[in-house]
């Protein structure tokens, strides 16, 4: 898979280092001479170019990446980037880093953004996520197909536990994606038996949320084996 990334500071080198390890060809595009460290990336293809600049970006073959990460530290040009690789280079999938929250509402499909990173939001989510349990967290946005990922740690007195994954019946425009059990990452399986504890991670219609969150709060009534 081809990606490139706008924004060659330590927030893209990181997420092109990881992409290459993973096999992944990543080109690299900066205006800014000092952030041009190919010594530091040096797997990397790397362009110093503006990436709000048409022929830039022609130079980067942009119509042959698979993938698009808007990743500056300036908002207004990570909206750019994203809006030219999705209109005019018809990038399939496009990733934008939300630098203030403030801006998140902007980052959406009439933007050409798939999907919206907030720092931010992540961070603070993941605090979230790491104290709560029997809270639904939100942990990143989709704005293509108006989804979210949500995690939920289930509670021991929640009555889902010992029910298994086929038999719930799930509000719709809700997937269950994936079930963190201790140290392992499990795909869900009808036959699975939810367990006290398990992270159970949701893709949801932001409008199901609420209403997913109630269905695993329901705790067992007093008296009721698990």
């Amino acid at each position: 898979m081809r990606v490139a990334i706008a924004g060659a500071g330590a927030v893209g080198r990181s997420i092109a280092g990881e992409l290459l390890e993973n096999g992944h060809e990543v080109l690299l595009v900066d205006k800014n001479p000092s952030s041009i460290s190919v010594e530091r990336v040096p797997q990397a293809e790397w362009l110093l170019a503006d990436a709000c600049e048409i022929t830039s970006l022609d130079e980067a073959a942009l119509q042959r990446c698979n993938v698009v990460i808007a990743a500056t530290g300036d908002d207004k040009v990570n909206l750019v980037v994203s809006l030219l690789a999705k209109t005019e280079y018809g990038v399939p999938r496009v990733v934008a880093r939300v630098n203030n929250p403030k801006n998140e509402w902007l980052f959406n499909e009439a933007w050409g953004v798939d999907v919206a990173v907030s720092t931010p939001r992540l961070m603070s989510a993941l605090v979230e996520e790491a104290v709560s349990v029997g809270d639904l967290v939100r942990l990143l946005r989709f704005s293509q197909g108006d989804a979210n990922l949500v995690e939920l740690t289930l509670p021991p007195e929640a009555a889902l536990v010992g029910t298994r994954v086929g038999e719930v019946q799930w509000p719709t425009d809700t997937s269950l994606v994936t079930i963190i059990r201790g140290h392992r990452v499990l795909t869900p399986a009808k036959e699975d038996a939810l367990e006290a504890g398990d992270e159970l991670l949701f893709v949801a219609a932001p409008d199901r949320e609420e209403q997913l969150e109630e269905l695993l709060s329901v705790t067992r009534e007093p008296g009721a084996e698990g």
